[in-house]
C-alpha cells in the first residue's frame, strides 16, 4: 500500500487537497474492486499542529497527523490556497524537502508550487502554478522555468499543477504512473470527471506502465 500524505494548513484552498483526496481513495476503491485485492493507496491528511485547520471559506479540518517521519509518505502533496503564513513557517519548509528526499514523488497544486520552490526543490525545473500567480512565482523564485498554460508539469520526482480543479487532472496522471492508464481511467470514469491528461512531462517515460499493475 502506497501512503498519501496530503498537507493541510490554515488558508489552503479546498479543493486544493479535497481533489487528490478525492483521486486517490476513489482509485484505491477501484482498484479493490478491479483486482479484488487490498487497498493500493492510504491517504491522510498532515498539518503543522494537531488541531482543527480553518481552509478558505471556512472549512474546519481535523488533521490525522503532525508531519511523520519522512519514509512513512511515498507521495507528499503539497496543495494552496493563501500560504503567505507557511512560508515563514522554516520548519515545515524544511521538512517538506527532507520529505522530498525520501518520498517516491513530490507534488503541488495551485500555489503549493510557493512551498515547494521555498523548499529549494523547483530550481532550473519547468513548474506550474495558478494562472494569476505565474508572474509572482517567477519574480520571487527566477530559477524556477514557470510554465504559463501547462494543467501540470511532471519532472519525475517533483511535479507541480496549475490552480485548484488541475490538481485533480495532476492526481489522476500520478495514479497513471504509479498504477497504469486503465485505473486512472477507471478513476476518472468512477468521479465522472473529465480529465485532462495532456500535460507536460520531463525525464518521464511517456510509456512507463506503472509501478503496480490496476489488472
Amino acid at each position: 500500500m502506497l501512503s498519501i500524505g496530503i498537507l493541510v494548513f490554515d488558508e489552503v484552498e479546498v479543493l486544493d487537497f479535497a481533489g487528490p483526496f478525492e483521486v486517490f481513495s476513489t482509485a484505491s476503491r477501484v482498484q479493490a474492486r478491479m483486482c479484488h485485492a487490498a487497498p493500493l493507496f492510504r491517504c491522510f491528511l498532515v498539518a503543522p499542529g494537531m488541531r482543527p485547520v480553518h481552509a478558505r471559506g471556512g472549512m474546519k479540518i481535523l488533521p490525522d497527523c503532525v508531519p511523520p517521519p519522512s519514509p512513512d509518505i511515498d507521495v507528499l502533496i503539497v496543495p494552496g490556497g493563501d500560504v503567505s503564513g507557511v512560508l515563514g513557517n522554516k520548519e515545515l519548509v524544511a521538512w517538506i524537502r527532507t520529505q522530498a528526499g525520501s518520498a517516491t514523488i513530490t507534488a503541488s497544486v495551485c500555489t503549493g508550487a510557493f512551498l515547494l520552490a521555498e523548499a529549494g526543490l523547483l530550481e532550473g525545473l519547468p513548474a506550474t502554478t495558478h494562472w494569476d500567480d505565474g508572474d509572482d512565482l517567477q519574480r520571487r523564485y527566477p530559477a524556477v522555468r514557470v510554465q504559463h498554460d501547462a494543467p501540470w508539469v511532471d519532472c519525475g520526482k517533483v511535479v507541480t499543477s496549475a490552480g485548484i480543479s488541475a490538481g485533480i487532472d495532476m492526481s489522476l496522471h500520478l495514479v497513471e504512473r504509479l498504477a497504469g492508464r486503465q485505473l486512472a481511467l477507471a478513476t476518472a470514469k468512477q468521479m465522472e470527471y473529465r480529465w485532462d491528461a495532456n500535460g507536460s512531462t520531463e525525464h518521464v517515460r511517456s510509456n512507463d506502465p506503472g509501478l503496480f499493475r490496476a489488472a
